[in-house]
């Protein structure tokens, strides 16, 4: 029975919790929160007696093998080495941290430890994903030499912390991108990023004066305060020729939201989102084949249940997850690294 905590009890956490309660190799056993009401709040819904302000006192529990970090994106770092220090596996909220040196120190306490490091990314675990990997392990798609992804939403800037650039690290790249990205990269093969230019754009702020057309607000929302982006758009270059094109924005002049991921091969190509669907050609005519699956699109509730498995499987059997921290890394060197060419007005070297 692997013993859980839990630090961060923000409305991510419900998607770590619930899955870990359902698994019959799991116990949760703490949870940890800097908001008191909260945190007596959630331990009285799920019955856990174990109750921390301080993520440091929890390490301390000897009965604690393994965490989920479920914080603001700047104390990613922190909380995991000190975990892995701590001698205990750790799953972390995407992105894994804010910068590239805080991604390898990480990495190097990792290596230290010996013990598991999962990241976050949740769409690798979609049964969409699973399904889409068969056709191209199977050479269906042939060579993936280009791929494109966007995330628009007209009116969504949660505001709180995903608005604070101090406690997020930037806007709708590393919040929405940072999944874009790594999943298109993934499919890809995980070909080595070598150039990226970048753009960002702070033209619209929040809109808070919009009526009307709601949109999820994040607990300690405070229109007043926005420090990111509102768009930002990226063409990433890989080591192999392929490359990859991202658009992604919190809020943007645009009729309606919209998520689509695509990918072209010599053989065939794939739309990831809004639904699969495969895209090839048979005796001189192009076909677009819709497989017969119970969820085209991305079913959210079941691929958090999928990484959370995923992530206790490899700590009983002290195995690499799939999405490794060296994964990771390399995916915050390609969200840095459009930052940094938006911010210089110039392509930059990898």
């Amino acid at each position: 029975m692997l013993k859980i905590g839990i630090v961060g009890l923000g409305s991510i956490s419900e998607h770590h919790i619930k899955p870990y309660l359902t698994n019959s190799d799991v116990e949760v056993v703490a949870l940890c929160d800097l908001n008191e009401v909260r945190l007596r709040e959630k331990g009285k819904l799920y019955g856990i007696n174990h109750l921390y302000t301080s993520y440091e006192e929890m390490l301390k529990e000897s009965q604690v093998e393994a965490i989920s970090i479920c914080t603001w994106n700047n104390s990613h770092a922190e909380i995991a080495i000190k975990a892995l220090e701590a001698d205990k596996h750790v799953l972390v909220e995407k992105p894994l941290c804010k910068t590239v040196e805080e991604a390898l120190r990480v990495e190097e306490a990792v290596k230290k430890s010996g013990k598991v490091l999962q990241v976050g990314f949740v769409r690798r675990f979609g049964e969409n994903t699973t399904i889409l990997q068969k056709f191209l392990d199977g050479g269906d798609l042939g060579e993936i030499y280009y791929a494109k992804a966007s995330c628009i939403r007209r009116l969504g800037n949660p505001g709180g912390w995903f608005s604070d650039r101090e406690r997020s690290g930037g806007g709708p790249l590393i919040d929405l991108g940072v999944h874009m990205i790594d999943i298109c990269w993934y499919l890809m093969g995980k070909p080595k990023p070598v150039a990226i230019s970048g753009h960002t754009y702070h033209k619209l702020g929040n809109r808070s004066h919009i009526e009307n057309l709601s949109f999820y607000q994040a607990a300690d929302y405070d229109p007043t305060h926005n420090t990111v982006e509102d768009l930002a758009t990226a063409l990433i270059r890989f080591e192999n020729g392929a490359s990859l094109y991202v658009d992604v924005s919190f809020t943007l002049h645009a009729k309606k939201d919209e998520i689509f991921v695509k990918l072209f091969g010599d053989k065939g190509g794939a739309e990831f989102e809004p639904e699969l669907q495969i895209i090839t050609e048979k005796y001189n005519t192009i076909l677009n084949a819709t497989p017969q699956i119970d969820h085209l699109s991305f079913a959210f509730e079941k691929a958090f249940h999928n990484e959370i498995n995923h992530f206790v499987d490899c700590c009983k059997h002290n195995k690499k997850p799939i999405s490794s921290v060296e994964d990771g890394v390399t995916v915050m060197k390609m969200l840095c690294g459009v930052y940094e060419s938006a911010q210089k007005g110039k392509e930059i070297r990898l």
